[in-house]
């Protein structure tokens, strides 16, 4: 006899009482590149993801960085660009390169079947790339469009300059790229960033999926070897202090903009400090999702904006928080004043129970989403083992999202959030 289901009562709920994540095991390959395998999953495929100390953050050339990192696939001392692209897709993987502030990242997706197969194209990218100078201005005039049309958008211009206004103009994170940058970098640029920070001591390999000892062999055979260069000299890194601007509120005007751009924040910390996790909390309730005050206010009761919200980023050698938003140019002030309401009301009274508690269930279930699947967990690795942290970090994460109070928020927000600390960016129209 089949049950009859009780659509009328929710079913029941229970709090999570701990949350297990696979944890990464540590190996090295014979030449001593640290590899961390992240063994889960059931389908026949692996991500295996080099990571370098090759960001921003260490370029004394504009684009330096980034172009080094794209030229990779575009020709070596045996292959062609079509023919490193042919070699990757003939067996239905993919080869990526990426560079945020702090690293550059080569990512390649297989099945398991194949690796023996595309990890000598991939070797060959990684040692021997040549940088045709043909190719590389064929990037620069692409990138340089790219620089021309992002200059017209009221967002890229307020994302770009509000770098500015926190670190100072000189430091390394800050964004400082310009027309002329596209004239002045050359091919020998390309090469020195590579032969300084695409080295064996330089890299990190990590590699999830359905991994086993075959996969392990394979990379070592291919970069386990003492012909992947060592740079013996330390590298020489930009350097400066962060010097944030002594004026609190700019405006940029266009014209000729249909909607305003805002950007408030300020400089704070990364994720090695011990309030990092309780201002996640704080900016959660703020801005972090999209049951927010901010979207609640500004988007949901005013319709001020499409979209709003508020983030914390944590880079290695610096973080910040900001808000950001597109509004028209005709509630851009109003939009503005409930932006400081919402911060105030944060700084002033307690957040409720109720609000609390739904912000806590939605970061923890956030979490548990975050850790399903093997790529998933190496994502959730990279972000502890690249600031060398321990996965006790994630438990004390869960503790503090449990157990932080409303008393304690409000403290977080007078602390860092008040309007003084803030600095203020308008790029557009206001009316």
């Amino acid at each position: 006899m089949s049950q009859i289901l009780d659509r009328k009562t929710a079913p029941g709920s229970h709090a999570l009482e701990k949350i297990l994540i696979a944890q990464a095991k540590q190996l090295k390959l014979d030449n001593g590149i640290p590899i961390s395998l992240i063994n889960a999953g059931t389908q026949d495929l692996v991500k295996i993801e080099f990571i370098f100390n090759a960001g921003v953050w260490y370029q004394p050339v504009s684009l330096q960085a980034s172009c080094t990192s794209s030229m990779l696939d575009e020709g070596t001392k045996t292959r062609k660009a079509a023919e490193i692209a042919d070699g990757i897709d003939y067996y239905g993987a993919y080869l990526e390169q990426e560079v945020d502030q702090d690293w550059a990242y080569i990512t390649l997706y297989t099945l398991n079947k194949h690796l023996a197969s595309v990890l000598p194209v991939l070797e060959d990218v990684l040692k021997n790339p040549v940088f045709p100078e043909n190719e590389l201005n064929i990037l620069l005039q692409n990138k340089r469009q790219t620089f021309l049309v992002d200059n017209e958008k009221v967002a890229h211009i307020a994302r770009t300059r509000f770098s500015a206004l926190i670190f100072g103009n000189e430091f390394p994170y800050t964004y400082r790229l310009k027309t002329e940058d596209f004239e002045l970098l050359k091919r020998e640029h390309i090469v020195d960033f590579f032969n300084t920070y695409y080295k064996s001591d330089q890299c990190k390999i990590v590699i999830s999926g359905k991994v086993d000892d075959s996969a392990v062999k394979l990379i070592n055979k291919h970069f386990g070897g003492n012909d992947w260069g060592i740079n013996n000299q330390q590298p020489s890194i930009v350097s400066g202090s962060i010097k944030s601007d002594a004026q609190n509120k700019h405006f940029i005007m266009r014209d000729d903009a249909v909607q305003s751009a805002i950007r408030i924040g300020r400089i704070l910390f990364n994720k090695l400090d011990p309030d990092y996790h309780a201002v996640k909390v704080l900016n959660t309730v703020l801005g972090g999702y999209f049951g927010s005050r901010l979207m609640a206010n500004i988007r949901e009761e005013k319709g001020y904006t499409y979209g709003i919200g508020s983030r914390i980023i944590s880079l290695r050698n610096a973080g910040y928080f900001f808000i950001s938003t597109e509004v028209g140019a005709d509630v851009c002030k109003p939009a503005i004043k409930e932006i400081y309401s919402e911060i105030k009301r944060l700084c002033d009274e307690l957040v409720p129970d109720d609000e609390l508690a739904l912000v806590k269930s939605y970061m923890l279930g956030d979490f548990v989403r975050s850790v399903d699947g093997p790529f998933a967990l190496a994502e959730k690795f990279k972000k502890i083992m690249l600031y060398n942290l321990g996965y006790d970090y994630y438990d004390t994460f869960v503790d503090t999202v449990r157990n932080v109070s409303s008393q304690q928020l409000r403290d977080l927000a007078n602390k860092y959030l008040t309007e003084n600390h803030l600095h203020e960016l308008v790029v557009g129209k206001m009316q």
